[in-house]
């Protein structure tokens, strides 16, 4: 079956990074868009950024452009996403999703998803 598992979570201070992985099994990932969204508490699932199945067209959340960048090793089942200058506000448990072909930003477009990895910015 298909399995989206995440790592790299973690508590950091603000304005230090980190860099998440999430590793995907049971689908040709190489036909897969794979997105990052993150969810804090009390607060609804929010979109972050996605990466088409090439690599090719990649999209980000206002909130972390400039500062996270995702892709893809096709080669590796695997999406990154390397998150820099962290903010208090970043703190999430932080998901991988797959949907075939095209990234999208909307969650219920997504088929697959991760359990999750927490991420704790302390200010």
């Amino acid at each position: 079956q298909v399995q989206l598992v995440e790592s790299g979570g973690g508590l950091v201070q603000a304005g230090g990074s980190l860099r998440l992985s999430c590793a995907a099994s049971g689908l040709t990932f190489s036909t897969y868009a794979m997105g990052w969204f993150r969810q804090a508490p009390g607060k609804e699932r929010e979109f972050v950024a996605a990466i088409s199945w090439s690599g090719r067209n990649i999209d980000y959340g206002d909130s972390v452009k400039g500062r996270f960048t995702i892709s893809r090793d096709n080669g590796n089942n695997t999406v990154y996403l390397q998150m820099n200058s962290l903010k208090s506000e970043d703190t999430a448990v932080y998901y991988c999703a797959g949907k075939l072909w095209v990234a999208t930003m909307t969650p219920g477009e997504y088929n697959y998803w991760g359990q999750g990895t927490q991420v704790t910015v302390s200010s």
